[in-house]
């Protein structure tokens, strides 16, 4: 009758004949109270009695209770319980072996799809940002992973409709406490699908520079240069200027160096020229420019820019101001620095 109650509680009849049930019950617990008073008095063994009496009433006054009765009430507890499970560990058993054989294959599966889709996501010719055919890989296998689950739970006799329904009321009462979480979760989603970055795009998100080099919809993870490991959630990233720095397959790389007033700046132009166009990882299209920029306080200043492929801009920026150095020293033209002339003036008493 509890089963039946239990699996359909609205259910009015079962209802009306579960309480018809529970008053019988009480109506034999009292006579069988009355027939050991009287058994006491004669002196007849009351023990089977009373342990029947622990069992059914929860109301049994303390005259009626003692060890033996007590120890009977175990070894009959125990009893129906060695015997309940006897008869259903077999049915215990297949159920938790299908359980586990339900998992398991699920598990196969979802790595089987996750192949799939990695394989169609690659064969399709789309552009697909790396980030999101990893989000789209993991996401296929987690939900045949959660469907195998389901189905587990189904095996093992655990009803689907009020787990899930419980699940959904869950579910809003957690979102509804991690507005955060859904935001970074929604920021991922824009990051997935406008693609401002990469992996192994070199960024500067969130006052940080680095290597991205894994996305979640909640997270990113990035590699500073000096190896350091920064998660950054993605509202932080969506909500704030983005600077990819290697989106572009070239770069200009902007270098400035000052001359003395008195070097002759046509040679020094033609030095520079000389410098960059030599440099085998400069670009010839679009060609460098070399001019004289600014007249400054204690030099003359010529501005380098040259292009490159994006991977190679630090070697060129560092190569060609090493040799700029060299070169100068070489043919005489100065790099002067900031100075100032002291002058005194003797005044007669």
């Amino acid at each position: 009758m509890d089963s039946r109650l239990a699996l359909d509680a609205n259910n009015t009849g079962v209802q009306g004949a579960a309480n018809e049930i529970k008053i019988a019950l009480a109506v034999e617990v009292r006579r069988l109270e009355s027939l050991l008073k009287l058994m006491v008095r004669i002196e007849i063994d009351t023990v089977v009695y009373r342990s029947v009496l622990l069992r059914e009433s929860s109301g049994v006054s303390l005259r009626l209770f003692d060890p033996e009765a007590l120890r009977q009430t175990l070894e009959d507890s125990w009893g129906s319980v060695s015997d309940a499970v006897s008869r259903s560990l077999p049915d215990i058993f297949l159920k938790l072996l299908a359980f586990v054989v339900i998992l398991i294959a699920f598990r196969a599966l979802s790595q089987l799809v996750k192949r799939v889709v990695s394989s169609a996501l690659i064969k399709s010719g789309a552009e697909f940002s790396t980030l999101l055919k990893d989000v789209l890989i993991s996401v296929s296998g987690a939900s045949v992973m959660m469907l195998g689950i389901l189905v587990a739970l189904s095996q093992v006799g655990i009803s689907l409709g009020p787990a899930l329904a419980g699940l959904g009321v869950a579910g809003f009462i957690v979102g509804f406490a991690l507005q955060d979480t859904l935001g970074n979760f929604a920021a991922g989603g824009m990051i997935l699908f406008y693609r401002p970055y990469d992996v192994d795009d070199f960024v500067e998100v969130a006052g940080t520079i680095g290597l991205v080099k894994k996305m979640t919809l909640v997270s990113t993870t990035i590699n500073t240069f000096d190896n350091q490991t920064l998660i950054i959630p993605n509202s932080k990233i969506w909500g704030d200027v983005i600077k990819n720095v290697t989106a572009q397959k070239t770069r200009r790389v902007d270098l400035e160096f000052g001359v003395s007033y008195s070097d002759d700046l046509e040679k020094t132009e033609r030095v520079l020229r000389e410098i960059v166009e030599s440099h085998e990882k400069v670009l010839t299209d679009p060609a460098p420019n070399i001019r004289l920029h600014t007249l400054g306080d204690s030099s003359v200043n010529f501005v380098v820019r040259p292009w490159t492929k994006t991977p190679d801009y630090w070697e060129v920026y560092w190569d060609i101001t090493r040799e700029v150095k060299m070169r100068f020293d070489r043919e005489g033209i100065s790099i002067p620095f900031p100075q100032r002339d002291v002058h005194f003036y003797k005044q007669d008493s």
